[in-house]
């Protein structure tokens, strides 16, 4: 929930401004820890409307590549926000951007104002900003985190519009199918009924089918919600994600595309910590996080465990399945020569050009098997229409 808030610092200063929290009680004391006399709390009417716009990555990125020129110039955070903020249409995220705003002003730092909007500015983001602010060079790291960001949103986009093909293809099968069963063949049962015609095995398969589609709708309806509900929940769950993740990597032709996707935003999220100077450790922790698939992020932990131990990276990946014997190799000169996070920047964009590869590959091998599945499917159902008509047509006696 968003609150709207009008605070007095200890200098007796006014300030009014934004801030995030499960309840008023939580905002209220979440003021006082920062040292603020709340004057007066109101709960953000934008935040209670049911169609509030959301923000955007492309929103997020915008803002970082406006606020990496500005601070490069040497715009104070501050003056760069409230630039950006002037600007901003999206009611959310001018709220977000009012509370950064403050809390910047409040004197904490940058790092910490973000970590305030964990839904907005993700753990990676906030680490990276951190480090920055450590070695004095926040222009630079703004730059590489708009980059980081872009190539993130470009690979999701480029699995959406690869997956968005079958998903149409299995859709318009479905609704076919149901339409020739629910609709069309009904028409032509009592045709067949009154002549009395011997049908045929498939037309007798499709007769019942049609028959407990429509008779049992409400089942079937039912059973599809539940399937639904079932995997939204089993993705809440360890062992449902790991079952659905599993199935994301060994699926035939999607398998190598999903796998090449989570290397290629680990190796690109691991260089991009290393370059900017946060710890291995920590780094390997937001790999994991980042990773999106389970037995990725497992890896990750494993390896981060192993390095804590005094293992190098590479050891502790040999002999892995999920990841190519020659990206090992890749780490293990990295590392021997001291210039892992160049390598690992390296990898990722060797990886990127693999994923768009397999997407290529991928559209090409789905596309004439969905084709080839709906028709099998429609010539199925139109064949077992048409074989009693042909006994129909025939002669007696024949």
């Amino acid at each position: 929930m968003t609150f709207q808030f009008k605070v007095r610092d200890p200098l007796g200063n006014v300030h009014n401004g934004t801030v995030e929290a499960l309840s008023a009680d939580e905002a209220t004391q979440q003021l006082r820890r920062e040292g603020f006399h709340v004057l007066q709390l109101d709960e953000d009417e934008q935040g209670l409307t049911l169609f509030a716009r959301g923000v955007s990555r492309s929103e997020i990125v915008y803002a970082t590549t406006q606020l990496a020129v500005m601070v490069e110039t040497g715009i104070t955070i501050s003056t760069a926000l409230e630039t950006i903020l002037a600007q901003e249409q999206n009611p959310t995220f001018k709220a977000v951007l009012v509370d950064l705003k403050n809390t910047v002003e409040a004197g904490e730092n940058f790092s910490a104002a973000l970590a305030r909007h964990p839904k907005h500015f993700d753990q990676t983001y906030v680490s990276l900003v951190k480090a920055s602010e450590a070695t004095g060079t926040l222009a630079e790291m703004l730059e590489r985190i708009s980059v980081y960001l872009r190539k993130e949103m470009d690979t999701r986009s480029k699995v959406r519009s690869a997956m968005a093909y079958p998903a149409v293809m299995l859709a318009l099968a479905v609704a076919v199918t149901i339409f020739l069963l629910t609709y069309i063949l009904p028409k032509f049962e009592p045709l067949f009924t009154r002549r009395g015609t011997k049908l045929p095995k498939p037309t007798i398969i499709m007769m019942a089918m049609s028959k407990a589609l429509m008779g049992y709708w409400y089942l079937w309806l039912i059973l599809a919600v539940a399937l639904v509900a079932g995997f939204f929940y089993a993705k809440r769950t360890t062992a449902g994600r790991r079952a659905i993740d599993w199935l994301k990597i060994n699926v035939p032709i999607l398998g190598p595309l999903f796998r090449k996707v989570a290397i290629s935003r680990s190796i690109r999220t691991l260089g991009t910590m290393i370059h900017s100077g946060v710890s291995v450790l920590s780094a390997l922790d937001l790999t994991a996080d980042v990773a999106g698939n389970e037995y990725y992020r497992e890896l990750w932990l494993g390896v981060r465990d192993k390095v804590t131990a005094g293992k190098p990276i590479h050891e502790c990946l040999q002999g892995n399945s999920l990841l190519p014997p020659m990206l090992v190799q890749m780490i293990s000169s990295g590392e021997n020569t001291g210039k892992l996070d160049m390598v690992l920047e390296r990898v990722s964009m060797h990886f990127d050009s693999e994923v768009d590869t397999s997407i290529k590959t991928a559209t090409s091998l789905i596309e004439p098997l969905m084709i080839t599945a709906m028709g099998f499917v429609v010539g199925g159902i139109g064949m077992s229409l048409l074989l009693p008509i042909f006994s129909l047509s025939k002669p007696p006696g024949h």
